[in-house]
């Protein structure tokens, strides 16, 4: 099973680079994502059997964010196959007047998202903290042309300094696996191989030194990756140049990916009796994430930079849950979900909006709501939602994570996190509700910047995120047992009870 989720997405990759016809590569994009969702669900029902010695195998943090990948993917396929239809056309034009020198980009984009759901499973699959490592680098590289997508100066700005600064962070990265394996070695043995399931058996063997250093490399090279402050640099300008689909995917998949490998590398200190040790740094990078969004948030002009700017708020969030442990744990696992359900929304809603008003700033956006009505309803769902609003899921979580803060007597964190979500609320109002209100026809035909053309919402721009709302709408009015077990199991598997 653990091959034929690596697999189909990988071979769907090769087939894309080879079929010339754009219809069939979209289909199969389409196919992909059915075919490994379909291999997650059976997951859920049979354990699947480990590889490689163990190497790979599938527990419970890897099958859920493995799900949230999955659904994801599926929801983004959905958007990317009238996406590219459109796209296509509109390149077409292009080539015909000389403004670009290839009118064929759809292989290359689709090849890519295939082979980034590929290595994205490859990081839930990993239990070697190596092989973990080289699979969170490969994202990187299968990501990069992605966010290139529009040839736009910005967009190559965008992804030289997603390139950059993670390749920086995943060298540091690379240490913490290096101290990692001087932490469980023995003077004078052959040492131990790095995975996760050894260590945590030996934890009470590891070299406490060297074992603290490896976290500390690990929050800070994974953290680069997961976008929590002041290592998060690359994300608004990658989430906000690159197509709204590959936003979706970037902060509702990517980043998870990113947080799995710290959660790795804690469930090994937890063994070894330094989860205090880590927690400290986990609260401490959290509160720090949520105040820099925070300030960020506050006065953004351009509504897919502020949908990035809420990003590292909510990977501050988790980090911040896992921090705190006991029932907060459970919270940011639950927080996980909601915020990727929400945010690969809002993405594609932002999506919506900016292929009718071409432009991202919020100022020159008004009456979406009249002008996109199903889009509209969507973006002020979502702003509902991403605030921590009932009656949506992120209420539960954040809640929750409060709940558990006041019951460990952290007034104080309590009270901060209350603030800032609080400013948090009142900047995104602000942007989200005037975008929504006002005569949005009357402006489009002032400004010549769209036609009736423009203003269709199609099915496929529209049911995915319709989709991914109903969801997160649902884990705040129920979450089912088998989630709430699962979640429950995660929380337990990275010692949060």
């Amino acid at each position: 099973m653990i091959r034929a989720l690596l697999l189909i997405p990988a071979v769907a990759a090769v087939l894309s680079l080879v079929i010339r016809n754009a219809l069939l590569r979209r289909i199969i994009l389409v196919l992909t994502a059915i075919g490994h969702t379909a291999m997650t669900i059976a997951a859920w029902h049979t354990d699947p059997a480990p590889l490689l010695d163990g190497w790979l195998m599938l527990d419970k943090p890897g099958l859920l964010f493995l799900t949230i990948t999955s659904i994801l993917f599926l929801a983004c396929s959905l958007y990317a196959f009238g996406y590219l239809a459109g796209e296509a056309g509109k390149r077409k034009q292009d080539f015909e007047e000389g403004v670009l020198f290839t009118n064929a980009p759809g292989a290359v984009f689709c090849a890519c998202l295939e082979l980034f759901l590929a290595t994205m499973t490859l990081v839930t699959v990993s239990r070697h903290i190596g092989l973990l490592w080289v699979a969170m680098e490969a994202t990187t590289l299968a990501s990069a042309p992605l966010i290139y997508f529009h040839r736009h100066h910005r967009s190559l700005e965008a992804t030289w300094k997603y390139l950059l600064i993670c390749s920086v962070g995943i060298a540091l990265a690379l240490l913490g696996n290096f101290f990692m394996a001087i932490a469980a070695s023995k003077p004078g043995s052959e040492g131990t191989a790095i995975v996760v399931d050894i260590l945590i058996r030996k934890g009470q063997t590891l070299n406490i030194p060297w074992l603290k250093a490896a976290f500390l490399f690990f929050l800070v090279g994974y953290g680069t990756k997961m976008g929590l402050a002041p290592l998060h640099t690359w994300l608004p300008d990658a989430h906000s140049e690159s197509p709204s689909v590959i936003s979706a995917l970037l902060s509702g998949a990517l980043l998870n990916c990113a947080f799995l490998g710290i959660l790795r590398s804690y469930q090994i200190c937890a063994a070894a009796g330094q989860s205090e040790f880590c927690r400290d740094l986990l609260v401490l990078f959290g509160l720090m994430s949520i105040g820099w969004a925070t300030v960020f948030i506050l006065g953004q002009t351009d509504y897919k930079r502020m949908l990035a700017y809420s990003s590292v708020e909510h990977v501050g969030i988790l980090a911040l849950g896992v921090g705190i442990g006991a029932g907060a744990t459970f919270g940011a696992m639950l927080h996980a979900v909601n915020h990727s359900l929400t945010k690969a929304m809002l993405f594609m809603a932002a999506g919506n909006i900016l292929a009718v008003y071409k432009t991202k700033t919020t100022t020159e956006v008004r009456g979406v709501l009249r002008v996109l009505p199903v889009t509209g309803v969507l973006w002020i769902a979502g702003f509902i939602a991403i605030t921590g609003m009932p009656p949506f899921g992120m209420f539960v979580s954040e809640f929750t994570l409060l709940r558990a803060m006041i019951e460990q007597g952290r007034i104080g964190i309590a009270v901060a996190f209350l603030a800032m979500l609080a400013l948090i609320f009142v900047g995104m109002s602000v942007a989200f509700l005037n975008m929504a209100q006002g005569k949005g026809e009357k402006e489009l035909h002032l400004n010549g910047k769209s036609d009736s053309s423009d203003k269709s919402e199609s099915v496929f721009a529209v049911f995915p995120p319709m989709l991914l709302g109903a969801l997160t709408l649902m884990l705040g009015l129920y979450i089912p047992t088998a989630v709430n077990e699962l979640l429950h199991g995660v929380a337990s598997a990275i010692g949060g009870y």
